[in-house]
């Protein structure tokens, strides 16, 4: 197993980031290696695993295989460069994520003072940025120095849906590798054979998802996030009347602040008692020392950040699920040949398109995209949601 299994229908980037890693070696051996760089931009759709390849990358600029002598390109996965920057435990490999809404100017200060120092390997300094798309202005200002300016041997690798979702600045100075949605088939394959999934459930949960490797996953995993996604999707039957609307948007919103709250609770108690245990307060009832209540009340801040952020990304998969259903309605609609994401549901996809003409499905799913636009910008959830639910009931 190498370290590009896990990039599943991507054989085009992973001949890409072959022959750039390559070149990183003879980089290394002070050679001419003009297929590398030090600052790489890898985008794609949700699910197509861009911050997996980015990993994958940081590896094989980290494999130490003794086969490398032998002409063997990097990135064996057995070695313990690859298996280290893996699992995250290399020296020389950072990668950092954000549960928040933003990354922020003193974060990305940090980040860039850590780059600046020399690899501990002597070979490459990497950094990989999972959500480079939610760097604040003057984060992406502090950003872009050290980009513009990079130490030697330090390699950036940052992540984003689009190239739009990075500032111009910082993707002008930065090789694009652009990853697309898997098959739908290829997930299935790999959910079948490397997680033992039931083939019939592999290719269902696929199939439901788009493509969507994490998603696809859980959804083959999890009961109660199949119940879920299943209530989620008689929206469109429950719209008869404005108070239906009401009800059916309150119960799409509280579904997801319930899912929410599963992701984030463990993880809350667990920091919580951690923190209390390192300040000394780990009994029951025991009091905090004395000047240790801002440490905790900025514990609560960022604790209640990411649960708006995970209550967000919650409600917007739902969301997302929605549309996939319109967009099987249409597909109905128009007669078209294609495989269908929901259909299991064909009775209630045949009811809906049987009620509508394709005129007001894309109408539908336009509200559908407005009502996600409108949550990323700070607009209440439930308010968002409402207002959605009305025109999805009039079409």
């Amino acid at each position: 197993m190498t370290v590009w299994d896990d990039l599943v229908g991507q054989d085009r980037v992973v001949g890409q980031l072959r022959a750039a890693a390559s070149a990183g070696r003879a980089v290394l051996a002070g050679e001419a290696g003009g297929g590398m760089t030090h600052a790489w931009l890898f985008t794609g759709p949700p699910g197509s695993g861009r911050a997996t390849a980015a990993r994958a990358f940081a590896a094989a600029l980290q494999c130490v295989s003794p086969d490398l002598a032998l002409g063997a390109e990097p990135g064996c996965g057995h070695c313990d460069g690859c298996h280290t920057a893996l699992t995250g435990t290399h020296a020389d490999v950072d990668v950092i994520g954000t549960e928040l809404l933003s990354i922020g100017v003193k974060e990305t200060r940090d980040l860039v003072r850590r780059a600046a120092m020399s690899p501990a390997s002597g070979r490459w300094q990497v950094i990989v940025m999972e959500d480079a798309d939610r760097l604040t202005e003057g984060a992406g200002n502090v950003l872009l120095k050290a980009i513009e300016e990079p130490a030697p041997r330090t390699v950036w690798m940052l992540c984003a849906p689009s190239v739009e979702d990075a500032l111009p600045t910082i993707r002008s100075r930065c090789r694009h590798i652009a990853l697309r949605t898997p098959p739908v088939d290829a997930v299935a394959d790999m959910l079948a054979r490397r997680d033992g999934i039931d083939p019939a459930m592999a290719a269902y949960a696929a199939r439901a998802t788009g493509g969507h490797i994490g998603r696809a996953r859980r959804l083959a995993t999890d009961e109660q996030t199949r119940t879920r996604r299943a209530e989620v999707l008689k929206l469109p039957t429950q719209l008869g009347d404005i108070g239906s609307c009401m009800a059916a948007a309150q119960r799409l919103v509280d579904a997801a602040a319930a899912d929410a709250k599963e992701i984030t609770e463990e993880q809350d108690a667990r920091e919580t008692e951690e923190l209390r245990n390192a300040l000394g307060a780990s009994t029951p009832g025991g009091r905090l020392p004395s000047g240790t209540a801002g440490v905790v009340k900025e514990l609560e801040n960022r604790q209640k950040k990411r649960a708006t952020r995970t209550q967000r990304d919650c409600l917007d998969l739902a969301l997302i699920d929605l549309a996939a259903f319109y967009r099987d309605v249409l597909a109905v609609q128009f007669g078209a040949q294609v495989p269908l994401d929901n259909e299991q549901m064909r009775p209630a996809l045949d009811s809906v398109a049987r009620s509508a003409t394709p005129e007001t499905t894309l109408r539908r799913i336009e509200a559908i995209l407005a009502c996600r636009r409108a949550i990323d910008t700070n607009v209440a959830p439930l308010l968002a949601v409402e207002a959605m639910a009305l025109t999805l009931r009039a079409g």
